[in-house]
């Protein structure tokens, strides 16, 4: 069963007075038919009237939810033919990225994303999707090799942020990143980038500098966590709420911004409550941006990079 926020706390009532008639029901000869669809009715209709009025901060509670799916989650149910392609060719393999080769539908692409893993010990395995400097130059590398093959890139982006430790520090953090950016701007090859969770600082951007930038409904895609923002501008996270508000963190905001071009709709509820659904819509939305992108020379794609970076904010 899925775990509820803590804004949700009504509808998980009102689930939980479901379950208890249904086992009523399971038990005895009383027809309690009727009330449960009713009940189910109104939990339904409460559950879409709440997701219709989040908050950024409740935005980003969603963003986090613990089941929601993640990169491989995305693998599963939108791509198939995935090979995974590992190494960064300099210092070793990091599992907070992942890459390789993959079909979206009956395309061939390059397909490399955050993972943040769906349990504790996936979650230590993927470092908590916080990449280091050789999960970057991972993902600089099979740039490369989608623009020498002739590959569409896809990027699935969902990270707190690059990892802080001493040891991405002493291994170049920063210049990885960058590097990564870089391979993103100067790619030849059509790339549309989508975040479908978190997406965070410049661990996010190294992977999403594309000319398509896609969010999913209830994504949030920001500079810092507003809980950071909060300690910094605050002196104290406790007002994380009212940093998500002023930071504009919400996939609405930032169309409106033109910081991404497309907004894909997800399950009521969120994707962590039918994440088949949620990736199937993705998959389509991807396709069709590749899709306006196929026929788009090199010297083209460069040019529509530029122009969405310049007209952010307008």
């Amino acid at each position: 069963m899925i775990s509820f926020l803590e804004f949700e706390k009504p509808v998980a009532a009102l689930e939980a007075r479901i379950a208890e008639l249904r086992a009523t029901a399971a038990d005895g000869d009383i027809d309690l038919t009727a009330e449960i669809e009713r009940l189910e009715k109104k939990s339904a209709s409460l559950l879409a009237a709440t997701y219709a009025a989040l908050t950024p901060w409740q935005k980003t509670q969603v963003a986090r939810h613990p089941a929601r799916p993640h990169f491989l989650d995305y693998v599963a149910h939108a791509f198939t033919d995935f090979l995974p392609l590992g190494g960064d060719r300099v210092f070793g393999e990091d599992q907070a990225i992942v890459g390789g080769f993959a079909r979206l539908g009956k395309r061939r692409v390059m397909l490399i994303g955050h993972e943040k893993g769906n349990d504790t010990q996936s979650r230590i395995k993927h470092n908590f999707g916080m990449g280091k400097p050789e999960g970057y130059r991972k993902a600089s590398r099979l740039m490369d090799l989608a623009g020498r093959f002739g590959l569409p890139v896809v990027t699935l982006v969902d990270t707190s942020g690059a990892f802080p430790g001493v040891e991405a520090e002493e291994r170049g953090q920063a210049e990885a990143i960058a590097r990564s950016t870089e391979a993103c701007l100067a790619l030849p090859v059509p790339m549309v980038a989508a975040i479908v969770g978190e997406g965070g600082s410049g661990g996010a951007v190294a992977l999403a500098s594309a000319e398509r930038v896609l969010m999913l409904e209830h994504a949030v895609y920001a500079v810092i966590s507003p809980e950071g923002a909060s300690s910094i501008l605050w002196r104290t996270p406790e007002k994380a709420p009212d940093a998500a508000e002023a930071m504009k963190v919400t996939a609405q905001d930032l169309l409106r911004l033109k910081v991404i071009d497309r907004i894909v709709p997800e399950p009521v509820g969120g994707a962590q409550r039918d994440p088949a659904a949620a990736a199937k819509a993705l998959g389509t939305a991807l396709g069709e941006e590749l899709d306006s992108l196929a026929k788009r020379k090199p010297a083209e794609l460069a040019r529509l990079r530029e122009e969405r970076f310049l007209a952010i904010g307008g």
